[in-house]
């Protein structure tokens, strides 16, 4: 039963707006109207459906954040575990959300429900909103008749990963509202303040020690062409961008940084991180493991770890086990193969991975606040020494002149 958004007055002048479901705009109008409702406009949520049956974008921004989609995980998870049936629970999501596009989001997944699709079919139109995984867990749990304790193990998954990607964010702020403070201060002196005190001197054809004729020219040299260095820099910016959509270079370039000093590590851990996660609420709510290794592979934003998760499945389809296949794959760390033999010699690979997926997530923790307070002194330092040399130019000549002077 198709959805529409409508907009209407009650009998007392206000204006109300919400979703009611009908078989068509007519229909709408008569059901608002019998509940003494004057409809203004009714409009079709399902115009928002594409052709292919994907959803239309209506804007820059328009879909599900990663916070509205954990608090939509789990109170459809609550809701189901009340024993509400999945119909009434759209309906309690329906009521209680706030945003346009989410209202509109849950009425159409509700009225393609009631229409008697299957969840995860319904979420397979909305691909900008909900990932293959959470598609593919969806299905599994309907499949297994779990849903209700699958999505709460999905909420958990979305939320814990939201935390994580929540404090990697935190720990880099302070570091880079330094780098642009500094990057401000700098030109700022460069282009205002050593012009305005130097030039003083040098109409006095006094012979400017070295480190202030540097910084003169380094000032003329930003003045005249710091913004043709800027387009430069975004331009290159921008066609690395697009050369890395060369599979070959970027595979290169994704090996490289699983190696580079104190980044390598941090970008091993960040990606372990997801792989496991993701491979343990797969495995845990019933998925096969080859179609759990190919949704957490796509997790991965290593393209080289991807590729190495590609060879550990095809072994894997031979009959190799997971743990001797990823330990012939250099960059997964041994514990999380240990972690994930122990789990298939005891039965509770699910468990185990969950264990190494929290082992990874502390390990990327630490690594990321060892990266962000080593960043720290090191920017305060780099200015420093920066504004010194500034300072230095400047005072220079002012030396040289008293001594002159005496």
């Amino acid at each position: 039963m198709p959805a529409f958004r409508y907009e209407a007055v009650d009998a007392g002048g206000a204006t109300k707006k919400g979703v009611v479901n009908a078989d068509s705009a007519r229909s709408a109008r008569a059901d608002l109207r019998g509940q003494g409702l004057v409809p203004l406009k009714v409009d079709a949520i399902s115009a928002q459906v594409d052709a292919s049956g994907a959803t239309k974008r209506r804007g820059l921004g328009e879909k599900l954040s990663t916070t509205e989609l954990a608090l939509f995980t789990r109170q459809l998870a609550s809701l189901l575990e009340a024993g509400l049936p999945l119909e009434q629970a759209f309906t309690a999501l329906l009521e209680q959300a706030e945003r346009p596009y989410v209202r509109d989001l849950i009425a159409s997944i509700r009225s393609e429900v009631i229409g008697g699709a299957a969840l995860s079919d319904v979420l397979g139109r909305h691909p900008r909103d909900f990932a293959e995984i959470y598609r593919a867990l969806v299905a599994s749990g309907e499949q297994i008749g779990q849903l209700s304790r699958v999505l709460s193990r999905l909420a958990d998954y979305i939320e814990r990963r939201n935390a994580l990607v929540q404090k990697v964010k935190l720990a880099f702020t302070y570091p880079a509202i330094v780098t642009v403070v500094a990057f401000a201060i700098v030109i700022f002196l460069l282009t205002y303040v050593v012009p305005q005190i130097v030039s003083v001197f040098a109409n006095t054809k006094q012979k400017l020690p070295l480190l202030t004729v540097i910084m003169l020219a380094v000032s003329d040299f930003v003045r005249h062409y710091g913004i043709v260095v800027l387009v430069l820099l975004i331009g290159a910016w921008v066609m690395w961008r697009k050369a890395l959509q060369n599979i070959e270079l970027k595979t290169r370039w994704h090996t490289w940084l699983l190696t580079a000093p104190l980044y390598g590590k941090f970008e091993r851990s960040l990606n372990t991180s997801r792989f496991a996660s993701t491979l343990a609420i797969t495995t845990g709510s019933g998925v096969p493991i080859l179609r759990a290794l190919e949704t957490s592979r796509d997790t991965l934003s290593n393209v080289a770890m991807r590729q190495l998760v590609e060879e550990a499945s095809d072994a894997v389809r031979e009959g190799v086990s997971l743990a001797r296949a990823l330990s012939a794959q250099k960059h997964f760390p041994p514990m999380l193969i240990h972690m994930i033999r122990a789990g298939e010699i005891t039965g509770e690979l699910p468990a185990m991975l969950e264990r190494a997926a929290a082992a990874q997530e502390a390990d990327l923790e630490r690594r990321t606040l060892t990266i962000a307070g080593l960043l720290e002194p090191a920017l305060i330092l780099a200015m420093g020494v920066v504004v010194l040399l500034i300072v230095l130019a400047v005072l220079m000549p002012i030396i040289e002149i008293n001594q002159l002077v005496r």
